[in-house]
C-alpha cells in the first residue's frame, strides 16, 4: 500500500496576466511513498520541497497532475484527520500551557475531552515533556518547542505524519530521543514523511530518500544506494605489498591502490572483487578487513546538485 502517490505533478505560480508570467514551483513530479516507511525529502531552499507538502496537505492545488494519500484521491477534506503535521516554524499561542496547546489541537482534529484526557499524559512523556507541560509555551525553549510540536502532530494518532525540520534546535541527546520516536512509529506500521536540513539525521533514520531540485526530482533511492561511492573497496593488510604482487596486478590491469591503512581496489563487479583477494591471497597478503568505500549523504546531496541529477 502506498501513503503517497503523486504523478506529475506540477504548480505553476503566476505573477501577473500573461502567458510567460509565473514560476514553475513542481516539474511534472512523481513520487511514491510506501506504507511503513521514514522517508526524507531533501532538496536546496527554493527547490519546491514546500510547495509539495502544501499540496499533500491541500492548503493550495497543483496546476497539473494528480496525487493521493492513503489511497484517497486528493483533493480530500476527511483524509486529514488521519495525517499529522509539524510545520517548520510552528508557533503557538504564548499564554498557554503545553499541555494546552495539545488540548487545542487535538480538539481540532475532532477528538473527544475522554479520549484526549487519556492521549495527552501519554504524549508528554512520550517527547520527555511531562515535566513542563503546565509551563506557558513563552518560555520554552527552542528544543522544547520541537519537542512539544511533534506530540502535537502525534496527538491524533495519525497514520501518516509530515515533519518538517523535527530536530531542529534540538539538543544531541534530544535528538537520539526523536529519532528513537520516529523508529518506534515506524514498528507501529506509521510512515513518516521527514524534511530536513540536518543530513546526518536524514542518513541516520530514514529507509529512502528523494532529492529534488529547481522543482524536478533529481533521484530517489535507498541511504545505501545515494551513499554508494561506486565500486570501490578498501582492504585493510598487514605489511606492504610484494614487488612481485605489484607487478602481476599491473599485468591484470587490476587498479589496486595503496594507502596508509591499506589498499584500495576499484571493482566493477564481485567476481573481480575476489580475483583481487584471491591474488593478495597468493601472494601470502594477509587480510584484515574488506569494507566498500561510501561517501555521506552530504556528499551524495551535493555531487547530485552539481550534476543535475546525472550522477
Amino acid at each position: 500500500m502506498h501513503a503517497i502517490v503523486a504523478d506529475q505533478l506540477t504548480k505553476v505560480y503566476r505573477r501577473g496576466t500573461g502567458r510567460s508570467a509565473g514560476v514553475t514551483a513542481l516539474n511534472n513530479l512523481s513520487l511514491s511513498v510506501d506504507q511503513g516507511e521514514i522517508f526524507g525529502f531533501l532538496g536546496p531552499n527554493g527547490a519546491g520541497k514546500t510547495t509539495f507538502i502544501r499540496i499533500l496537505l491541500s492548503l493550495v492545488h497543483s496546476t497539473s497532475g494528480s496525487i493521493s494519500l492513503l489511497e484517497t484521491p486528493l483533493p480530500n477534506t476527511q483524509v486529514r484527520r488521519r495525517v499529522g503535521y509539524l510545520p517548520e516554524n510552528h508557533r503557538y499561542p504564548t499564554y498557554m500551557t503545553g499541555k494546552d496547546v495539545l488540548r487545542l489541537f487535538g480538539r481540532l482534529t475532532g477528538m473527544n475531552s475522554v479520549l484526549l484526557k487519556e492521549r495527552i499524559p501519554e504524549l508528554l512523556r512520550r517527547v520527555g515533556m511531562e515535566q513542563w507541560q503546565s509551563m506557558k509555551v513563552k518560555r520554552y525553549s527552542k528544543g522544547m518547542l520541537q519537542r512539544i510540536g511533534l506530540a502535537q502532530a502525534l496527538v491524533n494518532d495519525p497514520e501518516l505524519i509530515f515533519l518538517d525540520e523535527p530536530t531542529d534546535g534540538v539538543d544531541p541527546v534530544g535528538r537520539k530521543e526523536i529519532r528513537d520516536i520516529l523508529k518506534e512509529l515506524k514498528g507501529q506500521g506509521k510512515t513518516i514523511f521527514l524534511n530536513s536540513h540536518l543530513l546526518s539525521e536524514v542518513e541516520l533514520v530514514c529507509d529512502r530518500v528523494a532529492i529534488i531540485d529547481k522543482g524536478s526530482l533529481l533521484k530517489v533511492g535507498t541511504i545505501g544506494s545515494l551513499t554508494e561511492a561506486g565500486r570501490h573497496f578498501i582492504i585493510g593488510i598487514e605489511g606492504i605489498l610484494p614487488e612481485a604482487l605489484r607487478t602481476e596486478a599491473a599485468a591484470m590491469v587490476m587498479g589496486i591502490s595503496e594507502r596508509h591503512d591499506g589498499i584500495t581496489i576499484d571493482a566493477s563487479t564481485s567476481e573481480e572483487l575476489n580475483r583481487a583477494i584471491d591474488l593478495l591471497r597468493r601472494h601470502h597478503v594477509i587480510i584484515t578487513s574488506v569494507n566498500q568505500e561510501r561517501s555521506s549523504l552530504e556528499d551524495s546531496f551535493l555531487n547530485l546538485l552539481q550534476k543535475g541529477g546525472n550522477a
